[in-house]
């Protein structure tokens, strides 16, 4: 089913509530939703208070004359706006609400992300026939999204958008190949090792969550399948040691400890240089480590500990001139990276291209229809989500997400020019003494905006008008 058909179911079934005759529909829903909110949680008997109440109300459509004469689609679509709506009320109540399921959660996103660090696919058998590393991305932002939902029905749907798209890439690897076609022995693996890179986080929470408030008659077939993977998959993660991955103990456990203080930012290597054979090649260190995150306020405020421990680090550590520590003293913010971005755009010959991507941006606001909202507000979640990360993991306070284009590129290519205009001067200053030598390298380069948005222009033709994502039910 695709995202707009569920979004029209929804809004088809609220529209009937708003019916007269659905009058002790609605008073039993809230009376539902009330009387369950104001019971302790108890995830087994809510589970089971939510399924049979899901059944009663579907026997009810149907004898119902607000759904007389409709089709079985039409009763399933009634049944799936019913449990978005009520699922949606009571996320807060029954997602991630036992300490236990928080702290696996915790437990289960930090392995990941100590794993995440050196596993490679040879570690879980993958074959080189089927590895494909920048196409599994795409699982990886389906399976990602999972947190941008509530409803049940909804957070499957990305666990199965994300399996579609490995058991794609595995036919098709097979089929250019001449393998035979791959079966579960080669499917499980690749989930794994996604799952791995993708680390979304309350994991553990939203396979419960699922597997509770899904309505089980329709958690069967395809869905079943690919759910029940994303089970073994979540139990083999929490795990793993070294003769899951096919590592030496003692490798294991060193790759866990750089992975552990690279994390934390503890590493011995104090310059974050690491070796092109190392698997943490390219990594830097976090400003906030892990643990620090978990400590009580109170902790380590002992000055003289404090003092004894920075003597005893200040005697073991390498300490780096200012050239070496570079690389550490200034963080990029988010604006340096958008104004470095916005300078290779314009320079782009091929810009317009790059925002085909993103078909609502030549949109005009009477092309959009109904069935773009929910896209829209699914593309918008996931912008500022992933917005404000990348703030938070920069360090930095996220600004304001950009709510012109037209008045934000012109900010950004301004800023950019006068960058290169202050990169210029600087470059002059300091080959002053050899300036027929490096005279070419001062030219300051010509950000040309009106090119740029004139090839926009252009590319709104071949761009998409609108997109869809199709996205199972089962």
């Amino acid at each position: 089913m695709e995202n707009a058909d569920v979004f029209l179911g929804l809004h088809d079934f609220l529209e009937r509530m708003r019916q007269p005759s659905a009058a002790d529909f609605v008073k039993s829903i809230k009376s539902f939703i009330v009387s369950f909110t104001n019971n302790a949680p108890d995830p087994e008997g809510d589970s089971a208070a939510v399924q049979d109440f899901f059944a009663r109300m579907e026997i009810d459509f149907r004898a119902h004359p607000l759904w007389a004469g409709c089709s079985e689609e039409e009763l399933d679509s009634a049944g799936e706006g019913l449990e978005k709506y009520v699922m949606t009320k009571l996320f807060p109540r029954v997602f991630a609400s036992l300490p236990d399921d928080v702290k696996l959660d915790e437990q289960l996103y930090e392995k990941m992300a100590l794993v995440q660090q050196f596993i490679r696919p040879e570690n879980l058998d993958i074959k080189p026939t089927f590895q494909n590393e920048t196409s599994w991305l795409l699982a990886q932002k389906e399976l990602q999204k999972i947190n941008m939902y509530k409803a049940p029905r909804d957070k499957l749907v990305c666990i199965l958008n994300c399996c579609k798209v490995i058991n794609n890439l595995l036919m098709n690897a097979s089929v250019a190949s001449n393998e035979n076609p791959p079966g579960a022995d080669e499917f499980l693996p690749v989930l794994i090792y996604v799952t791995l890179k993708a680390n979304p986080p309350q994991l553990h929470s939203n396979l419960l969550y699922i597997q509770r408030y899904r309505r089980q008659s329709r958690l069967v077939g395809e869905a079943s399948y690919f759910f029940t993977n994303m089970l073994s998959v979540e139990s083999f993660i929490s795990n793993i040691d070294a003769n899951a991955i096919s590592l030496d103990e003692s490798e294991y456990d060193k790759n866990m400890e750089t992975a552990r203080a690279l994390l934390s930012g503890l590493s011995t290597d104090l310059d974050g240089q690491y070796t092109q054979s190392s698997p943490f090649a390219g990594y830097v260190h976090r400003s906030e480590s892990m643990e620090t995150r978990h400590q009580p306020p109170n902790a380590n405020k002992d000055p003289a500990a404090q003092s004894k421990s920075s003597e005893t680090k200040s005697r073991g550590k390498k300490i780096p001139n200012a050239k070496d520590n570079s690389p550490y003293s200034k963080i990029p913010s988010l604006s340096d990276l958008e104004n470095k971005g916005a300078a290779v755009l314009v320079n782009n010959d091929q810009a317009g291209q790059v925002f085909q991507e993103y078909p609502y941006l030549f949109v005009n606001v009477g092309d959009l229809t109904i069935n773009d909202v929910e896209d829209l507000l699914n593309n918008y979640k996931q912008l500022a989500f992933k917005y404000v990360c990348l703030s938070k993991g920069l360090g930095v306070t996220a600004p304001s997400l950009p709510y012109n284009l037209h008045t934000e590129f012109h900010q950004h290519t301004e800023t950019a020019k006068q960058q290169e205009r202050s990169r210029a001067v600087e470059q002059n200053d300091e080959t002053s003494d050899d300036t027929d030598k490096k005279d070419d390298g001062l030219k300051e380069p010509f950000i040309d905006v009106e090119n740029l948005e004139s090839r926009l222009s252009q590319d709104r033709a071949a761009a998409p008008q609108s997109g869809s994502h199709e996205e199972s039910s089962q």
